[in-house]
């Protein structure tokens, strides 16, 4: 495993350094067809860089918290729209995520709307994406917007019951704030129904019932 991440970190000069090589020993009258093997591997790697990049470095420091080995990769991808698409669009996600991190909410917002109109790799990652893009349109107010990423994200699938539940609620009260409690109504059993755990979920589900139980209809 580490073999093969030192060959992803360092395929680029790996492979123009048997570029180059190759060339040397072209010229110095070894022939084409005896350095051929030494062009197509580093043509091969030179591809790879550009269409696959080094994103398979990042899992690792992803998942150990470490941030800024992250970032430090990512910044390494200089050329995004070279990228095979759904990397590209994970590239994006990444990107967006990491800004959301940092509360640098016109970036992420940049980075998600790129890959989800990319699309994602997977229909769960994709109505991640859309969630999160709900979600800001809601921070700025934006509520017809926020409806129609909401509305996407769970028409594409949501991967875990905690997020779907944050769901219903954006729509629960994009409803209210609309005045169709019949509608915002449904929306909360179904935010009820996914019986999220996280506290400040079940706080805001919690609030919402005082106001609601007080709504005829």
């Amino acid at each position: 495993m580490k073999f093969y991440n030192f060959i992803i970190k360092y395929r680029l000069v790996l492979s123009l350094t048997l570029a180059v090589v190759g060339i040397l020993l072209n010229v110095t009258g070894t022939g084409f067809w005896p350095t051929f093997p030494l062009y197509f591997i580093s043509a091969i790697g030179i591809f790879t860089n550009f269409f696959i990049g080094p994103l398979r470095l990042i899992q690792e420091p992803m998942e150990a918290g470490r941030v800024e080995e992250v970032e430090k990769i990512l910044n390494t991808i200089k050329f995004p729209n070279l990228l095979y698409k759904p990397i590209r669009s994970t590239y994006y996600t990444i990107k967006g995520n990491m800004a959301m991190m940092k509360q640098d909410f016109d970036a992420a917002e940049k980075h998600l709307k790129k890959s989800s109109a990319l699309g994602a790799p997977m229909p769960e990652a994709e109505g991640a994406n859309k969630l999160q893009l709900g979600m800001m349109a809601m921070q700025k107010g934006n509520l017809r917007e926020a409806e129609g990423y909401v509305r996407a994200a769970i028409r594409a699938g949501i991967p875990d019951k905690e997020s779907e539940a944050v769901a219903y609620l954006s729509m629960c009260q994009i409803f209210m704030n609309k005045r169709e409690f019949r509608a915002a109504k449904d929306f909360f059993r179904k935010a009820k129904a996914c019986k999220p755990k996280t506290q400040q979920v079940v706080d805001q589900i919690k609030e919402l019932e005082k106001y609601i139980s007080r709504i005829p209809g």
